[in-house]
């Protein structure tokens, strides 16, 4: 079997001085990423050990816990490049990325606010996890999806357009625990829509 290519965590300047969100919460959220290219790695050396050695079996504990947890972990990864890569400072406005401003409103009653309303209702639900608008590649549409534990609850062959840590450590201390719907707010005030909009699959 061929080796598994390993991850390398990327580096994202465009994130100071973002609006809302502290240079500080970024910084410690980017070492939080780091670690999950970190144990992603770990855990490809260690079932590539595993299965040189023959024990790449579903009967074998060590195995089946560490292909669940490689979910976890490299979801923990290509979330977080998304989220950090939709994100910047001063960004342009909806206005800017029409084709993505048009598919939003096309599935949510012809309304851009509508989408917007509704993503913001699926960010601010209880629990941890994050919030992603995902686009059906067959169709166009576009859904909003609350993701828990990074791995579980997407959409199977769905591509992601917006991508929302919901979190606590994507905003806490700059805000409570309780004050979510604030963070989100600033969110919106630094997502890159141009970026979004090049996620579109048609």
């Amino acid at each position: 079997m061929a080796a598994r290519a390993k991850y390398e965590a990327k580096q994202f300047p465009r994130l100071k001085g973002l609006a809302g969100i502290s240079d500080q919460v970024l910084q410690n959220h980017l070492e939080l990423y780091a670690g999950y290219v970190k144990n992603t790695n770990a855990i490809i050396d260690e079932l590539a050990k595993m299965q040189a050695e023959g024990r790449a079996k579903g009967t074998e504990p060590a195995y089946a816990e560490l292909t669940r947890r490689l979910g976890f972990e490299e979801n923990g990864v290509l979330l977080h490049e998304l989220y950090f890569g939709n994100t910047v400072a001063e960004p342009d406005p909806i206005t800017a990325a029409p084709r993505l401003q048009k598919t939003l409103a096309a599935s949510f009653s012809g309304s851009f606010d509508s989408w917007l309303a509704d993503f913001k209702a699926v960010a601010t639900m209880r629990g941890v996890g994050w919030a992603i608008a995902y686009q059906n590649p067959e169709s166009g549409s576009v859904t909003n999806h609350w993701i828990e534990l990074h791995q579980g609850g997407h959409p199977a062959g769905h591509k992601p357009l917006v991508v929302l840590d919901a979190w606590e450590h994507a905003f806490v201390p700059d805000y409570k625990p309780t004050e979510r719907a604030k963070y989100i707010e600033a969110y919106f005030k630094n997502i890159d829509w141009r970026a979004c909009e090049a996620r579109l699959v048609r």
